[in-house]
């Protein structure tokens, strides 16, 4: 059996610290993948709306656009709704629909948005993006997916 990535144990360390300290698991996420800038919003029980719970180079007026994010709108609503990955290659020129008009805004071009899942059960989205057209890969892809179990597992116990 293969050693876990070593961003899993990074990240598994970091969860086990109370309270958890959500800019430290953002910076070591988009460390690991080069992305200046990224977001993790966590499920509010309570209205079933993603909050943002940390972020990073986002300007404030994406900032102010992205506190709460329904479930089903823009990247990281998409994501949480098909509970899959929803990538864009290059937001500046995305026509697909699946970035909404102020995700320009970031400057940011190849972006990726990922579910926390516990099973099926949802815990939030993490979101990381670089500034040039970039296309993340499936093992890439399921690595954010890996450290969102993690999360997942943490908040939903």
């Amino acid at each position: 059996m293969s050693s876990p990535h070593p961003l899993l144990t990074t990240v598994r360390e970091l969860l086990a610290k109370s309270p958890v300290s959500w800019p430290t698991v953002l910076e070591r996420v988009l460390a690991h993948f080069e992305c200046p800038c990224g977001t993790i919003h966590l499920i509010d029980p309570k209205d079933g709306v993603l909050h943002l719970t940390t972020h990073r180079g986002l300007p404030p007026p994406v900032v102010d656009k992205v506190q709460l994010v329904p479930i089903g709108k823009g990247m990281a609503g998409l994501a949480a709704e098909r509970k899959q990955p929803v990538q864009v290659c290059n937001l500046q020129s995305d026509a697909s629909g699946q970035a909404r008009p102020g995700a320009k805004l970031t400057q940011m071009e190849g972006s990726l948005a990922a579910p926390m899942l516990a099973g099926e059960r949802l815990a939030g989205v993490f979101g990381i993006a670089k500034p040039v057209p970039y296309e993340f890969t499936a093992d890439e892809q399921q690595l954010l997916m890996d450290v969102g179990a993690l999360v997942a597992k943490k908040q939903l116990g």
